[in-house]
């Protein structure tokens, strides 16, 4: 008899216990309302803007079909920008916008990468943060104060200084040569280096920092010196760097007013960088308020789908670079 009464006892306690169980499991399974309607809005969010950049595409594309339809491919190898005839051709503003572009970053590569191992490697601590905050304060100057700094300071430095010493010194190659103006390619490609620096030198910082510290640790153990240690890390954070340097050149190709102050404003193609020239952003920026016909609107509508698709796929190369470098250090 009582070895009934246990068995019924543990049978009501296991019941029980059964149906707690079964309670927390529905419980469980009932929806938390707000992070279901905070996930679905962040995903609506995500989802309109990829929807915007479609949109704004598709608009440019719809914009430009009279210019596409009259002047197909040809229009990226024509070298004549002439409204007065209607003759559009943008390969001087393509031209100009990457040699610009790449200039910019030859001269702003190093230094950025300089002044970022310099503030994640060998910097004390007092002096990373007001330096960090000083490089990256470059990155929120708006770009018309940069246009008339390079108007009133960098032009006539380079007109008087640089390009009479370039002549002089090198000017037996053809990129030195020419009338002094100050406004030019040369003037762009500085002011774009300025420009495209903090964004540079502010990601390799970081990107420097994201490597594991037992590899540089291990390294200094085994007697390394600094400077083999911050091999080390550049060696491992290289491709991050190159996506950094990738999201400069699309900063440094998209840039539109400082460039337009002191570029010259001339749809030529010329090998030397004394000449004056055009990029895709300033030729908009001159020239749309000026367009009297369909078709001149249409050609510059067409130039900024040109830049559209060209800057695009810089920032998701940049992007997917540095989401590759990322995923990679996870696994470690």
């Amino acid at each position: 008899m009582k070895e009934l009464l246990v068995e019924k006892s543990y049978s009501s306690v296991y019941d029980k216990l059964k149906r707690n169980s079964l309670k927390q499991a529905n419980n469980i399974r009932k929806i938390n309302w707000g992070d279901f309607i905070y996930e679905k809005l962040t995903l609506f969010f995500a989802i309109i803007v990829f929807l915007l950049v479609v949109v704004m595409g598709y608009e440019m594309y719809v914009n430009s079909k009279l210019s596409i339809d009259k002047f197909g491919w040809k229009f990226l190898s024509e070298k004549t920008w002439d409204p007065v005839t209607e003759i559009y051709g943008a390969l001087p503003s393509i031209v100009g916008t990457l040699v610009s572009s790449f200039l910019a970053l030859l001269i702003a590569f190093p230094l950025s990468i300089g002044v970022a191992i310099y503030l994640s490697e060998l910097a004390p601590s007092w002096l990373e943060k007001p330096l960090s905050f000083l490089v990256e304060l470059l990155a929120g100057i708006p770009s018309i104060v940069y246009g008339l700094w390079g108007i009133f300071v960098l032009v006539p430095w380079l007109r008087t200084e640089v390009q009479p010493f370039l002549y002089e010194h090198l000017g037996f190659l053809p990129f030195f040569r020419g009338p002094m103006y100050g406004f030019s390619i040369l003037a762009a490609s500085l002011i774009l280096s300025v420009m495209v620096l903090p964004i540079i030198s502010s990601i390799s910082r970081d990107i420097m920092r994201s490597v594991p510290s037992v590899q540089k640790e291990a390294a200094l153990a085994l007697g390394a010196t600094k400077w083999e240690a911050t091999k080390i890390v550049l060696a491992n954070s290289k491709t991050g760097i190159l996506g950094a340097t990738m999201l400069g050149l699309g900063r440094a190709i998209g840039e539109t007013m400082a460039v337009t102050m002191v570029i010259g404003n001339r749809p030529i193609i010329s090998l030397s960088l004394f000449d004056p020239g055009y990029t895709m952003a300033s030729i908009i920026a001159n020239e749309f308020t000026e367009a009297t016909s369909e078709l001149y609107i249409s050609a510059l509508i067409e130039l900024a789908l040109i830049l559209f698709i060209i800057t695009i796929v810089i920032n998701a190369a940049a992007r997917f670079l540095v989401w590759s470098l990322e995923r990679k250090w996870k696994k470690i």
